[in-house]
């Protein structure tokens, strides 16, 4: 089956991982008695005497912020990992307690010094300094010759795990390529190597042309729900133009990201009257040294909401033991959030 067109149960390939996702169209009209989230419509102010973020007050790790008035940027008090070496643990002479060190660098990107703000809240003018920062730490981060490795990405609402609601995101640089980053690399090469095209260039073409999944896009970007999507509402922003990483990025380009991203934000938040939660992450080329001709840089949207605000898809049961499954097609999904308004929100959240 080449096509999105069916209602039976059908797998469908990830070309940029090389797994399947199980399809079950069938099952979205079944009744749900399960958990259900609280909601996430509270009203906060655009400064909090106690948030650890906010510009001038104390962070947890007892360091004071400055009074920053665009991005602020620092090192994670808490980092998962560090910059220090680590001695290399002895070898396991049966092969099956396996470690080594990991050092790196974990930062933590303040979007705004208002603490009430989302990218989809932000205009433009306030999303440029965002895409400036990640560029620059990205450049300045790869520079050290122990990071090969640097994953930018956000975490958006309590239920995605996001302990603070004031808006930032992360930027974890370590020494060496991540399981999902490296499937992606391998993907990708292997595409090339038969195709002799990059396979999301390929794979964008493809989308354009029937229109089926994509969601909108500029100049520059295209947002779309990719036919292989596994989470509900799941989307891609690919650039327009073949480039490995946020390094190669223009001005107009810096420009017209900003506008994408907040007009999904939108949507997002308009699909359930609610600040939508989310993981968004970037994959591009690794900062190793290496050349990546088949890298072409993406993002990725991961939410979790399934039929409202206080409804989670739960990676449970089959999809922990054998493999990931969905009900509601990326073709369904593509056309309810479509159909959104992506540039003024349905009601106040």
């Amino acid at each position: 089956m080449k096509g999105g067109g069916t209602e039976s149960p059908h797998r469908r390939f990830n070309p940029l991982t090389g797994d399947w996702v199980l399809v079950s169209p069938h099952r979205t009209a079944r009744p749900w008695d399960g958990q259900r989230e609280a909601t996430d419509n509270d009203r906060i102010p655009s400064y909090l005497s106690d948030c650890y973020l906010c510009p001038t007050n104390a962070r947890a790790g007892g360091r004071q912020n400055p009074d920053y008035t665009h991005t602020f940027v620092f090192t994670n008090d808490f980092a998962a990992l560090l910059p220090e070496p680590i001695a290399q643990p002895a070898p396991d002479s049966n092969g099956l307690l396996v470690s080594e060190p990991e050092r790196g660098i974990c930062r933590v990107i303040c979007y705004s010094p208002r603490h009430d703000l989302s990218i989809a809240r932000m205009t433009r003018e306030q999303v440029r300094p965002i895409i400036d920062t990640w560029v620059d730490e990205y450049l300045s981060l790869g520079a050290h010759d122990f990071i090969n490795h640097i994953q930018i990405f956000e975490n958006r609402g309590l239920i995605m795990g996001c302990s603070n609601p004031h808006p930032h995101g992360q930027i974890w640089a370590g020494s060496t390529i991540p399981n999902l980053s490296a499937r992606e690399l391998e993907q990708q090469q292997r595409y090339l190597d038969k195709h002799g095209s990059c396979l999301l260039c390929t794979y964008l073409a493809r989308e354009l042309s029937s229109g089926e999944r994509i969601l909108f896009a500029n100049d520059s970007f295209v947002v779309l729900v990719p036919y292989w999507a596994f989470w509900p509402f799941e989307t891609m922003i690919i650039p327009q133009r073949h480039s490995p990483s946020l390094e190669t990025i223009s001005e107009k380009e810096k420009t017209d990201l900003a506008a994408i991203m907040i007009e999904l934000g939108i949507c997002y938040d308009n699909l359930f009257r609610t600040s939508f939660p989310y993981s968004m992450g970037i994959h591009q080329q690794p900062t190793d040294g290496s050349e990546y001709p088949a890298v072409h840089y993406h993002f990725h949207y991961l939410p979790p909401l399934l039929r409202s605000q206080t409804i989670k898809k739960h990676m449970v049961g089959f999809e922990l033991l054998a493999m990931v499954q969905r009900d509601l097609t990326a073709e369904v999904a593509a056309a309810r959030l479509r159909d959104l308004p992506r540039n003024h929100y349905l009601e106040e959240q």
